[in-house]
């Protein structure tokens, strides 16, 4: 299998208060920039990234989440969230991004594994 056809998949386990969910965000940006089949997981405290109406401004973070506007212009359309870390933390399905799948703990499991290359933030 070639460079180019290699699938993607990036995985956010961390809130959204934290280095490494920008850093996370900013690769996916990479990636689809230079036309890679690349999604978006969100697991654990990464689920919240995508909740609406953050005030990240109140622990003193840069608003980056805005940025996740631009998935759509670099083709990245497969954007998973684990439902029972939804459950778990009592956080309802209401968020920024469009095109979010939200999947059960197996399905998401089987989404995650059929990328080549898994990066976890």
């Amino acid at each position: 299998m070639s460079e180019s056809c290699k699938k993607i998949a990036i995985l956010n386990a961390s809130s959204t208060i934290n280095q490494a969910s920008k850093e996370a965000l900013d690769a996916a940006l990479i990636y689809g920039s230079y036309e890679q089949s690349t999604s978006l997981f969100f697991q654990g405290e990464g689920v919240r990234q995508l909740i609406s109406h953050q005030q990240l401004e109140t622990v003193h973070v840069k608003d980056y989440l805005k940025t996740m506007a631009a998935l759509e212009f670099y083709d990245i359309d497969n954007i998973y969230v684990c439902k029972a870390s939804m459950i778990e933390r009592g956080l309802v399905e209401d968020f920024h991004v469009d095109n979010v799948q939200v999947l059960s703990s197996d399905d998401f499991s089987d989404k995650l594994h059929q990328h080549n290359v898994i990066l976890r933030f």
